[in-house]
């Protein structure tokens, strides 16, 4: 039994640069970052392919070709003829449709497994190229650390070193589909927004200077997802107002949002505050790396 993890992808800036002409995707700018936790994948090499699917959330997840578990290991054997399977359980509690990535790192953590089980590097192509044929976000969970991705996802960059970042994530059990957030933004065909890009981040930047270009990130779709789902707004205004924190952003395409802090103390302790007054929602500490 081969087993990984499929951590949660937080994007701490979101820049929507414009839409492509070409093939209609947004070009994106997303500095992305992960948390040290999130769903549990387990593989059980053999003839065939199945999921079970356990947990909080796996419900919501749903079965069958529609999961990107079973869709990138299907992507994969059309890539590689002979590729021995199995059967995967996923455990899943990350929520579903919030922003953090949990269906493409659980495609990734699929695609992770088949490659140690099949003895493949994994930047074997044919790889990469499932991945990408498995969703956008999908690449940059291959190997979860922080980096930007570019363009509808394809373009990934190097890891990068960030320093320390813990965080509160929240999510107010409101599920958010993407396209209708994407449609709000009402870019035309060949339209370029007109944002600045993000400012550099470099490995091992001073963090004062890491901090100050990180205040300069944002993320775009806020303000079209607050339409979709207005209890975001609240959600922002918690983290906004919680004790030590610094930045608070939407992850995504939302509903999930999170803030950053100096320390593990204060990050713990905003989230306790929030679930104490908000039981309902989904709230936790983070360290994203």
């Amino acid at each position: 039994m081969l087993t990984t993890r499929a951590p949660a992808k937080i994007n701490i800036a979101l820049h929507v640069l414009g839409r492509r002409a070409e093939d209609g995707l947004h070009e994106l700018e997303s500095l992305v970052a992960f948390t040290g936790a999130g769903d549990v994948l387990s593989l059980e090499p053999g003839a065939g392919l199945a999921l079970d699917i356990r947990g909080p959330t796996a419900q919501a997840a749903g079965g069958g070709p529609t999961n990107l578990v079973q869709r990138a290991a299907e992507n994969l054997a059309a890539r590689i003829p002979g590729l021995k399977l199995g059967r995967f359980c996923l455990q899943k509690s990350l929520p579903v449709a919030a922003g953090i990535g949990g269906g493409s790192s659980d495609a990734a953590a699929a695609l992770r497994l088949l490659a140690r089980s099949n003895g493949l590097p994994l930047d074997d192509p044919r790889i990469l190229d499932a991945a990408r044929a498995t969703g956008s976000d999908v690449p940059v969970c291959l190997d979860p650390h922080a980096r930007f991705m570019r363009g509808a996802g394809e373009d990934v960059g190097p890891r990068l070193l960030l320093p320390p970042l813990p965080a509160v994530l929240v999510n107010p059990g409101v599920a958010v589909e993407t396209g209708p957030v994407f449609k709000r933004l009402g870019l035309a065909l060949g339209e370029r927004s007109g944002s600045p890009p993000h400012p550099p981040i470099r490995s091992g930047m001073d963090p004062d200077a890491f901090w100050s270009a990180l205040s300069k990130g944002r993320n775009d779709l806020e303000d079209a997802a607050c339409l979709v789902a207005p209890v975001i707004v609240d959600v922002l205004a918690v983290l906004r107002a919680a004790k030590g924190s610094r930045i608070a952003r939407m992850s995504g395409s939302g509903a999930t949002c999170f803030a950053l802090f100096s320390t593990r103390r204060a990050a713990s302790r905003a989230a306790a505050a929030i679930k104490s007054c908000h039981p309902g929602w989904w709230a936790r500490p983070a360290m994203l790396r």
